[in-house]
């Protein structure tokens, strides 16, 4: 029998793909997104069972609005993917208020919300895995408050996976590297912008990995395996990332 998966920031991304490979394989996917026109047509390609519902994870009151139509759908829950995420390379001293709320709001309280909605309605053995980044533990430019908000998603995972031990949930973190897929637009920056977060990183020793990034196709398996556990295996945090660069070439 399939599982019931909740996908976050599913319009696009990793958040499609991920949709994308549980549907294939007979989950039923309720694919949440800010934009609902947006999640909507995503949900329209895909192949398999995927409902489409609007939800601003920054929002507690379109959260809570989300997992009721959730309940109603479906009832319970096998899988909560937060991978909703956001981020804009800039530094703490030009940070303007919606960077900085939008970041922390989004990529942090955003999976907070979602996981207090989500657990009453954990079935018997159900996952909850947070997105995080590689960046928590490399010296990017520009990030830090990105960088704050998944490394505060980390910790969170780890006390949440010891409240919620008893129910038999389980709470793995994934650090993700940069990802790619064929036709994905670049992130819309300002060209200076982009030009100082590039020469910063290099300046700090990032010129080697600058260029690293997977395909989502080779991502998506991660997820499905955690998913997938035994009952008597948990992984409370992996790191999955590129092996070489994007020109193909060994790195």
């Amino acid at each position: 029998m399939g599982k019931v998966v909740v996908v976050t920031g599913a319009g696009q991304g990793l958040g499609r793909a991920l949709s994308q490979a549980f549907a294939e394989r007979g989950d039923s996917v309720v694919m949440l997104g800010r934009t609902l026109s947006k999640v909507q047509e995503a949900a329209g390609q895909i192949d398999g069972a995927a409902m489409a519902v609007q939800c601003d994870v920054s929002s507690p009151e379109s959260v809570t609005a989300a997992f009721a139509e959730i309940a109603k759908s479906h009832g319970g829950i096998d899988v909560l993917i937060n991978n909703a995420a956001t981020y804009e390379p800039c530094t703490v001293a030009e940070a303007t208020d919606s960077q900085i709320y939008s970041m922390i709001n989004t990529n942090l309280i955003g999976p907070i919300l979602c996981c207090r909605s989500a657990i009453p309605m954990l079935n018997e053995g159900a996952s909850i895995i947070n997105v995080s980044s590689e960046s928590v533990e490399m010296p990017f430019a520009m990030l830090s408050l990105y960088q704050t908000s998944k490394a505060g998603l980390e910790r969170f995972s780890k006390s949440l996976a010891d409240e919620l031990e008893e129910m038999g949930v389980r709470v793995t973190t994934v650090r993700a590297g940069s990802m790619t897929e064929e036709g994905k637009a670049p992130p819309n920056w300002q060209p200076e912008t982009a030009m100082r977060f590039v020469e910063a990183c290099q300046k700090r020793g990032l010129a080697d990995v600058m260029g690293f990034a997977s395909e989502l196709s080779s991502v998506v398996g991660t997820f499905t395996a955690l998913a997938d556990l035994p009952s008597d295996l948990t992984v409370k945090a992996i790191s999955i990332g590129a092996r070489r660069p994007l020109s193909g070439n060994p790195g």
